[in-house]
């Protein structure tokens, strides 16, 4: 159980954020020398099949199902990451395994303590899968499999379309990037220290003025804006323009240099402002190449992804009018409810549904072999009642004579 529910969780938090699961990809094969064997479609691939694995693995070995499959594929990934960990601590090519996404940061010797736990797990569910208890009968097992599967990979789906549903990064919404620079800038651990925003034109550092400005303030997020998605060029052209109008500030955020930036105003005829900022913190921030971020009074308050960018029935007045001008009040907790209903709930529908119709079914055949039984057992009390009366029916045999009756 503590081997599925590890896999589970390690699964689910990559398949929320398969760009940043893609990121990590990345970072071995920098470590590694490989990077130019593997485009970027192949690490994102890469990023989908590993999440949506470990979490079927994790799903299969809850439920008792699948466990000769489950078995095989738990063990053989655990004889691949435990050694690959053992490298990562050796020789620390990256700062995290990031075997947890965002959510949970460990070391890298802690994770490869880990590993070397879950190798061990992994030995005995393989030498002994019987003994796994099976929590839904075989018939109603590839229910299970097959909604797993759509759930995780639609999961990953989303996240890409749009953004991350659950956000564990130090850029979430509702965070005040304010208070978290100010520690970096007084010297105290932050997780901020790389960020900063630098003007293009003359590199003069504006971070502070721009996180202390009252107000809103849009920051249109391109890591790389050679490549960045312009599929929606009219919608963030838009979004300028109706910053332009209410005198709302707009910068363009970008690890590029002048030339990708001149490419991008010859496509776009973008007019705003850009500015340049680490490419990991642009990456951190947003999950999306371009990006869209709302800050009000330096605090993070709306995220879009190019493809939720607000369009003009949104925008009809000045942002203190507008719904979108107000925090996403929805929290963590709430939004971790939402998943479990949404994956949990019908699953433990199916699990009561199965577990009645197994009962069922049990009920029916013990009421069967009572019947045979009955039968049986009829059967034989009719045939002793009826021996019973064949010998009641028998004439007694005739009795011998006296001894005084015999002849002279």
């Amino acid at each position: 159980m503590v081997l599925a529910v590890v896999l589970t969780f390690s699964g689910f938090v990559k398949a929320v954020d398969p760009l940043g699961t893609q990121y990590k990809l990345q970072d071995y094969l920098t470590a590694l020398h490989l990077q130019a064997m593997a485009p970027d479609f192949a690490t994102l691939a890469a990023s989908v099949l590993l999440s949506a694995l470990e979490f079927f693995l994790g799903i299969c070995l809850f439920f008792g199902i699948r466990r000769i499959l489950s078995k095989t594929l738990t063990l053989l990934l655990m004889l691949v990451v435990t050694p690959l960990t053992l490298w990562v601590a050796l020789a620390d090519p990256v700062s995290d395994c990031g075997c947890f996404g965002d959510a949970f940061v460990l070391t890298n010797w802690q994770t490869f303590g880990k590993n070397i736990v879950l190798l061990a797990m992994a030995l005995i569910v393989w030498k002994w899968p019987q003994d796994i208890i099976r929590f839904i009968s075989s018939s109603s097992q590839w229910l299970v499999t097959t909604y797993s599967a759509v759930f995780i990979v639609s999961v990953s789906g989303w996240s890409l379309y749009d953004l991350p549903y659950l956000d564990f990064r130090p850029y979430h919404i509702g965070t005040d990037l304010r208070t978290g620079w100010q520690k970096m800038m007084d010297g105290e651990e932050s997780p901020y220290t790389e960020f900063f925003i630098e003007r293009v034109r003359d590199g003069e550092d504006i971070t502070d003025s721009l996180l202390n400005q009252k107000g809103y303030l849009f920051l249109l997020v391109a890591p790389h804006v050679e490549q960045a998605d312009d599929s929606q060029l009219d919608l963030i052209n838009q979004m300028y323009e109706y910053a332009d109008e209410y005198d709302y500030p707009f910068y363009g955020l970008t690890a590029s240099g002048e030339k990708g930036i001149v490419f991008w105003r010859d496509i776009t005829g973008a007019e705003y402002p850009f500015c340049q900022t680490d490419e990991i913190v642009l990456k951190t921030i947003i999950r999306s190449n371009p990006g869209l971020v709302l800050l009000k009074d330096g605090v993070i308050i709306r995220k879009w992804s190019h493809n939720s960018l607000p369009d003009e029935y949104e925008l009809t007045d000045r942002l203190e009018k507008l719904e979108i001008g107000k925090i996403d009040k929805e929290t963590m907790a709430q939004k971790i409810l939402v998943v479990v209903l949404w994956y949990l709930l019908p699953l433990l529908l199916l699990t009561i549904a199965d577990r009645l119709w197994a009962w069922t079914k049990w009920l029916k055949k013990k009421e069967q072999s009572n019947k045979i039984y009955q039968h049986f057992k009829t059967k034989t009390n009719n045939e002793k009642e009826n021996r019973s009366r064949q010998l009641e029916d028998e004439p007694e045999p005739a009795r011998g004579s006296g001894s005084g009756q015999g002849t002279e």
